[in-house]
């Protein structure tokens, strides 16, 4: 099985860029399940139903996100409601459901601590899901989307949970690192994805903006980029009997 993470997806520019790329890629790299952290996709705060159906229609299987999920309140009566859409399962208690399961395929999202909003643990709470999981129903192939600040933590959960699941796949810094590797055990870890969205930018955002507010230090709302943009993905190929990753590479593209 190949499955393809698109990197944190950012506005119209990010969403359109998958719906231009992703048909082709998906031929090009024979991809069975594609999978976007969509938590960027109205304006470069949260996401809506429209914006999710954006992706979802270009060909994405589905969504996860992290800590902006709560940016855009009308999508969560949708998260109960059979949208495959996913939030951080570590939320204590909160809308949504924290992990997606489609016949032998699970999809886990979980959020990290480090200078992140204080949650639950997300090792515990990736221990505890697995295992209840295994009581009910039998996914062979497992990916995580683990969506954290700290190159240590996404490290240390990447070990954590090496052989166990099938990919741990970080996003959130929206900067693409180049640390593909399949661990010891069999799980593809990246620390993270990168971004789909605007490459004259800081991180996604308008350069002007962001200056400024470094510069005064003062509170402002941030707009989306314009111009090129950049598609970070990574495609994992995993042994559908073993559920154990046996390929990974980076799959960027450029957008004019």
């Amino acid at each position: 099985m190949r499955i393809l993470m698109i990197g944190d997806v950012i506005g119209k520019p990010g969403r359109n860029a998958v719906r231009a790329l992703l048909p082709d890629l998906k031929i090009e790299h024979s991809i069975d399940l594609v999978v976007a952290n969509g938590e960027n996709t109205a304006g470069g705060y949260g996401i809506t139903q429209d914006t999710a159906y954006d992706l979802l229609e270009s060909g994405v299987d589905n969504l996860t996100s992290g800590n902006h999920i709560w940016d855009q309140k009308e999508i969560i009566p949708h998260m109960d409601e059979g949208l495959p859409l996913i939030r951080p399962a570590n939320y204590p208690e909160a809308p949504g459901r924290g992990y997606w399961i489609e016949g032998d395929v699970m999809v886990l999202n979980l959020m990290g601590r480090v200078f992140m909003p204080a949650l639950d643990c997300p090792f515990r709470a990736a221990t505890k899901i697995l295992e209840e999981v295994q009581q009910t129903a039998s996914p062979k192939v497992i990916v995580v989307d683990f969506h954290a600040e700290a190159t240590a933590e996404k490290q240390a959960m990447g070990w954590y949970l090496d052989g166990r699941v099938s990919a741990v796949l970080g996003t959130h810094t929206h900067v693409g690192t180049v640390d593909a590797r399949i661990l010891p055990k069999g799980t593809a870890y990246l620390t993270d994805v990168g971004m789909t969205g605007p490459v004259d930018s800081v991180i996604g955002s308008d350069t002007n903006a962001v200056l400024d507010r470094f510069l005064t230090g003062m509170p402002q709302r941030l707009s989306v980029a314009s111009g090129p943009v950049v598609f970070h993905s990574v495609m994992v190929d995993v042994d559908i009997e073993s559920g154990k990753a046996r390929e990974m590479v980076r799959v960027d593209r450029a957008v004019s």
